[in-house]
Parts: C-alpha cells; structure tokens; sequence
C-alpha cells in the first residue's frame, strides 16, 4: 500500500510536468496551427539558467524569475525568427525543420557554455520528505501539480473573460476572418508563443530542484509533452492535462512493478495503441470540411 501510493504522488508530479509542456504545445497550436519543437530546451532554460543565476549570487526566486523571463523572450524570438516567415501557406511545415535545428542550437551553445552534467538547485523544499500514510514525497514536487491547476484555470479564465482570450480563440478558430475585424494575428501569435514558453520554463524551474538541471533535461520531456498533447486531442487543453498527469502515473507505476528498462518502451506502446484507436485524440473532435 505504502508502494502504492508513493508512486501515485511520484507519478502525479512528474506527470504534472508533461502536463504543462503538453499544455504549452496546445498554446502554440490553437493560435498558430505550428509549434515550437524546440520547446523542451525552454522547459530546460527554466532550470539551467535559475542555477546559473543563483551561481552569480542572485536568490533563487529572483534567479528563477529571470530565468523563466529569459526564456519567454527565447520563445518570442523563435516563433518570429523559425516560425512565422515558414507558415505563410496553410500546409506549410518547414517550421518543423526550422525549430528542430533552434533547439540543436541552443541546447549546444548550453553544453559548451554550462557542462553537459546536471547541477543542483538548492531549495528548502527538498531539504525535508513529507511523510502521507507512509510515502514520502517532497514538497517542491507537490508544488508541480498545484502549479498545473493554477495554470490550467488561469488559462480558462484569460480564455473566456479577457480580450487577449477572445483575439487567441479568434484567431484560433479562423485567423483569417480574424484579421478582417481588425485583430493582429502575428501579434497574438507571438504573444501564445509567449506564454507557452513561461509555462514551460516555470516548469523546469520547478522540477529542477528534484532532478538536478542539465543541459540535455528537455529533449525528451518536450518529446513526450508533444506526445501527450497529441494522443489527448491538442485542441482541448483540459485534456491534454489529464493525459499528462495520467501518462506520469502510468510510467511511475511501470517503473516500480515491471521495470525501469521497459518504462518507456511499454509507456510510449500504450500511446500509439490509444492513437491507433483514437486517431483524432482521446478528447479531440473530427474536424469535417465542405469541399
């Protein structure tokens, strides 16, 4: 039972982590139909850069927070620079390529500059376990989830009751007539970038002092972010939580009762099978056009 649950309260934190990175892949998507794959080097920023700064003898919060800054302006300038001028045309994809060779980029100039091994980032909240019927678990990782819900509902609430929510729902549902009543398409666009790039930098910021920062910490991260945003459906951001937080328990499980090796291979199996069997998505619509 103690088992048990210390892999629910594992899994609920690292899934709380694909969580956010898929809900910053369904940021991008909704205003731009592209995303950043080079997303999982923000979500590192996040956590390389805070210990870098707190190297330089800033505190951690004001490390972090420069940090997460750091990397919204990194995200700005790839949605403009490898992004915008490659998805002019409705079936364009040359910002697959273009984002891909960003992320090569900054994850090497990272290495050569920080060291390709992890560093901690010392916080008081993994200096003690908090002991729940037996499991420990510490602090910071409960911070994760808490940080999903509060992200999650604040995105509802900008989403339904802000202009900036009615431009990004706009411009999501037919960029082009949004354009025609006078909304910036390229200016919400950059702004989603935005936000998604403080989502995912927030959250290396905040797993950083679990896992200890490194400067290869994000390539797999953003793949399985991307990877559950799919298989949930990328249009329904609510979903795209829930299979994060679910695909998290999912490995943590695996990990504890078959094995470490076969994690990933059993984990990523089940996604293609729900994709096989859900192509649109577990939670996406089939999207009908007249022709």
């Amino acid at each position: 039972m103690t088992n048990t649950l210390h892999y629910l309260l594992a899994g609920l934190s690292i899934g709380s982590v694909y969580g956010m990175i898929a809900l910053g892949f369904a940021v991008m998507w909704h205003a731009a139909k592209a995303v950043n794959f080079s997303y999982g080097t923000l979500f590192m920023l996040g956590g390389v850069l805070t210990v870098a700064f707190t190297w330089w003898g800033l505190p951690l919060l004001l490390a972090g927070l420069g940090a997460i800054a750091a990397a919204v302006v990194a995200a700005a300038v790839i949605e403009r620079a490898f992004v915008r001028p490659f998805n002019r045309e409705a079936n364009a994809i040359g910002w697959m390529l273009t984002t891909i060779a960003a992320g090569v980029m900054i994850e090497s100039a990272t290495t050569a500059t920080y060291g390709s091994l992890g560093h901690p980032l010392p916080s008081p909240l993994v200096q003690e376990p908090l002991r729940i019927a037996g499991a420990g678990i510490y602090p910071q990782e409960l911070l994760l989830p808490a940080t999903l819900i509060g992200i999650t509902t604040a995105l509802e609430l900008v989403y339904r009751r802000t202009m900036l929510g009615r431009a990004l729902r706009a411009v999501a549902f037919n960029r082009a007539a949004a354009g025609l009543v006078g909304i910036d398409a390229d200016r919400i666009t950059l702004i989603a970038f935005a936000i998604a790039g403080f989502i995912g930098a927030l959250a290396g910021f905040l797993v950083a002092p679990v896992v200890q920062a490194s400067s290869t910490m994000g390539m797999v991260v953003g793949l399985k972010g991307f990877l559950v945003a799919i298989v949930a459906g990328i249009d329904n951001t609510r979903g795209v939580v829930l299979v994060g937080v679910l695909f998290g328990m999912l490995e943590k499980f695996l990990e504890g009762y078959v094995s470490t090796a076969g994690r990933d291979a059993i984990a990523f199996t089940a996604m293609i099978l729900a994709l096989l069997f859900f192509p649109q998505g577990l939670f996406g619509r089939r999207v009908m056009q007249k022709v």
